[in-house]
């Protein structure tokens, strides 16, 4: 069977996938080293990228740090009042916290700490990462100003006074969801092909300098949820880096697969469900199915 029926084949059956967990999706998984060789759907169309948009900034971040732009140990003191929304991280914390800006990243990247994203933004420049990406060849990526804008485009989206009251609404089954709090247009937005064109460039060295780069593979790694990308490999001699992304009904997540027999690959996928509960397990689950019948497909291919 040649590559491209082979391809059409497992396309139909991750979009049944996707049907069967009540999502639409959208997905670009490739080798590593070959990356014309790849598995994909729909994957230049823009989307809001929710905490996905942290990759970016990481990326800004290292690139500034190598060109002595920016000191990675300089320490900043967030006060309380700086806190942003969110579950975890300093996000929850009641009193000043001290930290360098390495460190602050690391907590951006693996607890998807919202406030220390803001801290990091805001040392960056929205500005110098979109810049940055369009240099890196990611026309379809703009971040908008990050966590902070996109949740404060929800609440005016949804005409309310508050965003515990924007993230009730938007997760209520029972109300319509006004167009404006997923259009890509005003909040961090992507495509997979343009996040997989990222990580291809931090993993062959192409995004930074060496150890900049060998420091950001290791801190995808260190991300602790493994209810996406990471249940479709639950395995020990499997290495899944990733990068979790959500806003309301979108369910995304960014990373690369490493095999024990070493053959690795870059695996984005983005999702939208058709519900809007906060907590979809298929929908989670079937990022982790898709990516891996993906990756097996490629595997296939390989040895044909």
């Amino acid at each position: 069977m040649n590559a491209s029926r082979r391809g059409s084949s497992v396309e139909r059956a991750i979009r049944g996938m996707f049907d069967d967990a009540g999502v639409r999706g959208w997905m670009h998984v490739a080798e590593l080293g070959r990356p014309s060789a790849q598995v994909v759907i729909d994957p230049d169309e823009q989307l809001p990228m929710g905490s996905i948009y942290k990759v970016p900034v990481m990326v800004a971040f290292c690139r500034l740090a190598d060109a002595g732009l920016i000191d990675p140990c300089r320490r900043l003191t967030l006060q309380p009042q700086q806190r942003v929304p969110g579950p975890t991280g300093i996000s929850v914390l009641h009193d000043a916290v001290t930290l360098s800006l390495r460190d602050l990243v690391v907590l951006m990247m693996t607890i998807s700490d919202n406030t220390s994203a803001d801290a990091v933004l805001r040392a960056v420049g929205p500005d110098v990462v979109d810049a940055m990406c369009q240099e890196l060849g990611m026309p379809g990526t703009r971040i908008h100003g990050g966590v902070v804008n996109t949740f404060s485009r929800l609440v005016t989206a949804t005409g309310v006074d508050s965003l515990e009251a924007a993230l009730a609404h938007v997760a209520n089954n029972d109300t319509v969801v006004p167009d404006g709090v997923y259009d890509p247009a005003y909040t961090a937005s992507s495509t997979p092909a343009d996040i997989a064109r990222l990580l291809r460039a931090i993993w062959t060295g192409q995004a930074a300098s060496d150890d900049r780069c060998a420091f950001m593979r290791n801190v995808m790694r260190q991300q602790p949820w493994t209810h996406r990308l990471g249940s479709g490999f639950p395995y020990d001699d499997v290495t899944v880096y990733g990068k979790t992304g959500s806003l309301g009904a979108l369910r995304h997540e960014a990373g690369v697969v490493e095999l024990a027999d070493g053959s690795t690959y870059t695996a984005v996928v983005f999702t939208r469900a058709a519900r809007s509960d906060s907590k979809l397990p298929r929908a989670d689950a079937v990022i982790g199915a898709a990516a891996r019948a993906a990756v097996e497909e490629l595997q296939g291919r390989r040895e044909t």
